[in-house]
């Protein structure tokens, strides 16, 4: 026996990524579904050899669905993921809605999979924010060994995080300032991207934060550890996919940057890729289509008691988004459901 899916937002990036991510693990799918928008009705997306036809969302009844992944916005999230839930589908949702709620489990399943049990209060799971999901991979395993007092992130974020448009937004600047004669104005950032960096991630918040930032904090915490202090930075480049962190964290107790490299060599969902050599370590080109979180440049912080410095790269479509969400439809499957 296998799943009923459905994929809602499946003409989107991480619609897309999630059906393609199915396939390639070969998740237990009895029938699959495609859902948008009605404006996207009729659009054919791929399911590994089959080729879908997407139905609309508004219309469609989750009664005997198995489980629903989201992949739409927040505002369409809130209208349709109680609809799924209380027909008895459970939803795994990929929006901000549902992560800062306490009846909600945020889930990233090599860091702390026990909290899928938390589904039945809402039949709801959320998928974390992409710039949270692989930096936390990656501390989670150092916590458990030297209790992670602080955390100092900056982010280099792709275009691909805010959508197709912000994809195409690149690439048409790009063009544009090639080719004098195109005279491109940004529609979907407040600066130029092309050959250019924004520290400016969502929206500012009174403190001076953006939303995102925030997110990274309030994120970490649930999923890691309350006690974990956070400071971020976030930034957006021009690199169509893979997002890339710099990390610098203080620990309780002293961890030597050699037992480091160890233990995130044995880690689930990280690849470390750690030469001191020209190309020794990973860039965000080649994370893309990839499932690891990739760890390069691990070294003592020398200006703190117990400080260790790494970068962080991983495909944000992909563990930012719609691998963690099928990983966490694989956790359900094991731990919950049973079927396949």
């Amino acid at each position: 026996m296998g799943y009923r899916i459905a994929v809602v937002g499946a003409t989107g990036n991480v619609g897309r990524e999630m059906l393609s991510i199915l396939d390639e693990r070969g998740f237990p799918v009895d029938e699959i579904v495609a859902l948008a928008s009605r404006k996207s009705q009729g659009t054919e997306v791929s399911f590994g050899e089959q080729t879908l036809k997407t139905k609309d969302l508004e219309q469609f009844d989750f009664t005997g669905w198995d489980i629903a992944l989201f992949a739409v916005g927040s505002e369409a999230t809130k209208v349709h993921a109680p609809r799924a839930a209380k027909a008895g589908c459970i939803v795994i949702d990929n929006s901000s809605l549902y992560r800062y709620d306490a009846d909600v489990p945020l889930i990233v399943p090599e860091v702390n999979p026990d909290a899928i049990h938390g589904y039945a209060k809402k039949n709801i799971i959320a998928n974390p924010n992409c710039s949270t999901a692989q930096m936390v991979v990656a501390l989670k395993p150092l916590h458990d060994r030297a209790r992670i007092k602080r955390v100092v992130v900056s982010t280099y974020q792709s275009v691909s995080g805010s959508g197709k448009e912000a994809i195409d937004e690149l690439w048409d600047q790009t063009k544009s300032i090639y080719n004098p004669v195109d005279n491109y104005q940004a529609k979907v950032y407040p600066k130029q991207i092309a050959f250019n960096v924004i520290p400016h991630i969502d929206s500012f918040m009174d403190s001076g934060d953006t939303r995102e930032e925030w997110k990274m904090v309030v994120e970490t915490k649930k999923i890691v550890d309350p006690k974990i202090k956070v400071t971020a930075t976030c930034v957006r480049v021009p690199v169509f996919v893979g997002h890339s962190e710099s990390i610098n964290i203080e620990t309780e107790d002293f961890l030597d940057e050699d037992e480091a490299r160890d233990i995130l060599r044995e880690a689930p969902g990280v690849m470390v890729v750690d030469k001191r050599e020209d190309g020794g370590y990973i860039t965000p080109i080649e994370s893309v289509g990839e499932f690891a979180t990739y760890v390069s440049r691990i070294r003592q912080d020398v200006t703190i008691e117990n400080g260790l410095n790494f970068w962080c790269v991983s495909d944000n479509l992909r563990k930012g988004a719609a691998l963690n969400a099928v990983q966490i439809a694989e956790l359900l499957g094991r731990e919950v459901l049973k079927k396949g």
